[in-house]
C-alpha cells in the first residue's frame, strides 16, 4: 500500500470512528432542559406565587407615558416620581434635546459599527475631552454602556496573579468584571477602612498590581466614601485606585461636580475615575478618565469598546451639553441636595429609617422585608408616589428597603408629600400585620 492509501485508509477510519461516537452520543442524549427548569426562573416563580398569595403585586417593570421627571403618568394618573436617575433635571432640557437633535441632524441615528471600524466623530472627541477637564485627567474614553465601562475596564486591566479590593456595595457590574479578570478578589465592610488595612497588610505583597475599587455615591445607601483615607492607603500598600461616580456626578459636592469636592481631594491621586452618562447627563453610556497611558489601553485592548458599537452621535451630543450646563448652573445640584436634606429631616421626623444616607439624592426608606417592601410600593402607587423597592440579591437579605431618588426638580410640598404618605402607609401596613415589618427606627439584619 502506497503512502497516500495509507494516509486515506487512516483517514476513513478516524471519519467511521467518529460517526460511531455521534450515533452513541445522540442515542444517550436527554432533551434539552426546559428554561423553566433553571434555578433562577424557580426562585421568580416562588416569589411570584408568594407575591400572589398575600395580594403583592410584581411593582417592577411599571409602564410610564411621558418624560419620567417629579412627575410621571402611569396608567393613566399623573404622581409623583421619585424613581428617576434626573438628579439635576436635565433630561427633558430643550437644550440638551437640541443638541440631541442637532447631532441627528449632521451625523444620523447611529455610528453605524465601532470607532475602529466606522472612525470616530467630532462630538465624541469633544465629550471625552470635556470629561477629562472636569477630572483633571490628561484623558478620557466613552463606552458604549456604563455597565460595560465597569466589565470592559477591569476585565481588561486586572488579571491572574493581582488582586483587586472592593467596597461590599460596590454595584453588580464591578462585581462582573471583576470575575472576568480572573484576578483575586477580597470585599472589606462598607466604608471600613481598618478592614481594607488589614487586607493590604496580608495580602498585598502577594500580588503583582492591586486595585481597590469604591464608589463616589453608593447606589444603595446613598452615602459617599472616605476618599481621602482611600487614597493614604492605596499610596501607602501600592495600589490603584477606582471610584465609579456613577451616581455622584451631579448629587456630590458644591456644583455636584463628584465626590473629589467633599474632602477637596486632588483628582489626580485617584487613578481611575469612571462614570456614566445616564444619570445627570441624560444620555446613556460610560467613561473612564485618567492618564494619557490608561485610555491608551483600553482604547486600544478593552473589549467594550474595541468590539462594541460606538456611542451613538445624539447621546454623546446630549451628555456633552448636560456637562456643560451643570458648569454653568451650579444651582441646579444646589436645588437637589437641599431637597435631599429636606427629605431625610422630614423622614426622621416622621420615624423613617433612612440609614446612613446623605444630602446627595440616593435616600432609602429601610423597611427590612422583601414582600413588606414591595406592598409598601403598591400602597404608595395606589396614594399617588411612584418609587421602587430594592430587595435580595441587590441588597443583603432583611434590608429591603424603598429607594427615593431625588431630583432638582422637585417642591417642598412634594417632598413632604411623600414622606408623610410613606410613614402613614408603613404604618398601616405594621397595624395589619403584614410580612416581618420593623419598629420605627429598627434597622434590618
Amino acid at each position: 500500500m502506497t503512502g497516500d492509501a495509507r494516509s486515506d485508509a487512516v483517514a476513513a477510519a478516524r471519519a467511521a470512528a467518529l460517526r460511531r461516537q455521534t450515533r452513541r452520543g445522540e442515542a444517550n442524549a436527554a432533551p434539552a432542559p426546559s428554561f423553566s427548569q433553571l434555578p433562577e426562573h424557580q426562585e421568580m416563580e416562588r416569589m411570584r406565587r408568594a407575591g400572589a398569595l398575600i395580594g403583592v403585586e410584581n411593582p417592577f417593570f411599571r409602564l410610564h407615558d411621558g418624560h419620567a421627571a417629579a412627575q410621571t403618568r402611569i396608567d393613566g394618573r399623573d404622581l409623583l416620581n421619585f424613581a428617576s436617575y434626573d438628579y439635576c433635571g436635565l433630561n427633558a432640557d430643550p437644550r440638551v434635546a437640541e443638541a440631541a437633535k442637532a447631532a441627528i441632524d449632521r451625523y444620523g441615528t447611529s455610528p453605524s459599527g465601532s470607532r475602529l471600524v466606522a472612525g470616530c466623530r467630532p462630538v465624541h472627541d469633544a465629550l471625552e475631552a470635556a470629561l477629562a477637564r472636569h477630572y483633571g485627567a490628561a484623558a478620557a474614553l466613552t463606552f458604549v454602556s456604563g455597565h460595560s465601562t465597569n466589565v470592559s475596564t477591569i476585565g481588561h486591566l486586572m488579571g491572574e496573579g493581582d488582586l483587586i479590593l472592593y467596597d461590599t456595595l460596590c454595584h453588580n457590574s464591578i462585581q462582573i468584571g471583576m470575575k472576568l479578570s480572573g484576578a483575586a478578589r477580597r470585599a472589606f465592610a462598607h466604608n471600613d477602612m481598618a478592614a481594607l488595612e488589614a487586607l493590604l497588610i496580608e495580602n498585598r505583597a502577594q500580588y503583582r498590581h492591586a486595585l481597590i475599587v469604591t464608589e463616589g455615591l453608593f447606589s444603595m445607601d446613598g452615602d459617599a466614601p472616605p476618599l481621602g483615607a482611600l487614597i493614604a492607603l492605596k499610596e501607602r500598600f501600592g495600589c490603584w485606585l477606582m471610584v465609579d461616580e456613577a451616581h455622584a456626578l451631579g448629587c456630590v459636592g458644591p456644583g455636584g461636580v463628584g465626590s473629589f469636592a467633599l474632602e477637596g481631594i486632588d483628582r489626580g491621586k485617584v487613578d481611575i475615575w469612571m462614570g456614566t452618562l445616564s444619570k445627570t447627563l441624560a444620555a446613556t453610556g460610560g467613561y473612564i478618565a485618567g492618564t494619557q497611558a490608561l485610555i491608551d489601553v483600553l482604547r486600544g485592548h478593552a473589549s467594550g469598546f474595541v468590539y462594541s458599537v460606538a456611542l451613538a452621535p445624539a447621546l454623546a451630543a446630549a451628555a456633552l451639553c448636560a456637562l456643560d450646563l451643570l458648569a454653568v448652573e451650579p444651582g441646579r445640584a444646589t436645588r437637589l441636595q437641599e431637597n435631599a436634606a429636606l427629605f431625610l429631616t422630614a423622614a426622621r421626623e416622621a420615624g423613617l429609617d433612612t440609614g446612613n444616607a446623605g444630602p446627595f439624592g440616593i435616600v432609602p426608606v429601610m423597611v427590612g422585608d422583601t414582600l413588606l417592601a414591595a406592598k409598601l410600593s403598591e400602597r404608595l402607587l395606589q396614594r399617588g408616589v411612584n418609587v421602587m423597592p430594592v430587595m435580595f440579591p441587590a441588597v443583603p437579605m432583611r434590608a429591603a428597603r424603598l429607594r427615593f431618588f431625588l431630583s432638582a426638580l422637585h417642591s417642598e410640598a412634594d417632598i413632604r408629600q411623600a414622606v408623610a404618605l410613606t410613614a402613614d402607609a408603613l404604618e398601616q401596613l405594621r397595624r395589619e400585620g403584614f410580612g416581618t415589618a420593623l419598629p420605627p427606627g429598627l434597622v434590618a439584619l
